[in-house]
């Protein structure tokens, strides 16, 4: 039988004169902490859109909207249509750069992608750890350079008469090349230079790529005979291939937009063997005040960038095999 005399011990729970309790967690609106969400996102995504909006979707409208136009900076712009296009189109200049940028593009792509492929492979390899790290900064420090710096510097190199790569030849017994003076030398010393600088990012990748591959796959490879060449082109290959698209996207635009190594090095020369797209936009813009026009070949290149990229994935469905 329950004693009803039995005092409550139990303290009632102090309170605050003036102040409510706050309610509990649960008792928050789920719809009100999605809306905060969401506001954090956008704060945090904020600058990164504002910047891609000022530096590339405005700058983008305004080359469009400035190619319909003849602007010559002093004066006020005139409407223009698609004429600039037709001068364009009729410039045996501005062809012959677009057939140097695609020229140069494949040999300087192609290049870069087998020295940084092959060296990521050794350097990869069994060696000591000081010295990988000391490789992978070697290789990687010219990229954060000045490419005009650079350019300057091989400008001497390539000399044809006091030039140290012709003194170097000169030891094996080969004669002086021409570099800088010859049509093919030319485009020939620029891929060189151009290479040596930017080889060192796709390097970096292509090494990231080889250490996210399992060491159980290159193992049962060597349990199925596929040693040296062989287990390179079976299984390394198939298996570092998303991180090869990657590099050659990010090596393609990047070779498509070259200015300075044939700026400095060559002149757009001899004749307009060296000459590119981004030269010619340069000096129809800020040497001939052409605005227009210059305008013209910056959407025709935005295109070609465009269409290669496109070109590209659309290719990797057949030789890019994800894990």
């Amino acid at each position: 039988m329950t004693d009803t005399n039995t005092t409550d011990t139990r303290v009632p729970a102090a309170r605050t004169p003036g102040r409510t309790a706050a309610p509990p967690a649960a008792a928050v609106r789920p719809g009100l902490r999605e809306r905060g969400a969401r506001w954090m996102a956008a704060l945090f995504l904020a600058p990164t859109v504002v910047g891609i909006v000022v530096f590339t979707v405005v700058p983008i409208v305004g080359s469009v909207v400035l190619s319909l136009f003849h602007w010559n900076v002093i004066d006020p712009p005139r409407f223009a249509g698609v004429s600039n296009y037709r001068e364009v189109f009729g410039d045996r200049t501005v062809l012959v750069s677009f057939r140097n940028t695609l020229v140069f593009m494949v040999l300087a792509v192609a290049l870069q992608l087998v020295v940084a492929l092959v060296l990521a492979i050794t350097v990869n390899g069994r060696m000591p750890v000081w010295l990988r790290s000391a490789f992978r900064s070697a290789f990687f420090f010219p990229l954060v350079l000045s490419a005009a710096s650079i350019s300057v510097v091989m400008k001497y190199l390539f000399n044809h008469d006091f030039g140290v790569v012709n003194w170097l030849l000169g030891l094996v017994g080969i004669a002086p090349v021409p570099w800088l003076t010859s049509e093919h030398a030319a485009m020939a010393a620029v891929v060189l230079v151009y290479v040596w600088q930017q080889f060192g990012f796709s390097f970096l990748l292509f090494v990231g790529g080889l250490n996210n591959i399992p060491k159980e796959v290159h193992e049962a490879a060597a349990l199925d005979g596929a040693t040296g060449l062989r287990k390179h082109l079976s299984v390394t290959l198939p298996l570092l291939s998303p991180t090869l698209l990657v590099a050659s996207v990010v090596g393609i635009i990047n070779a498509l937009q070259v200015f300075e190594q044939p700026y400095v090095l060559t002149d757009g020369g001899p004749g307009d063997s060296t000459r590119t797209v981004v030269m010619v936009i340069y000096e129809t813009a800020f040497e001939q005040l052409r605005f227009g026009e210059a305008s013209a070949v910056g959407v025709l290149l935005f295109v070609l960038v465009m269409a290669v990229t496109a070109l590209q994935f659309r290719l990797s469905r057949r030789f890019v095999h994800y894990q």
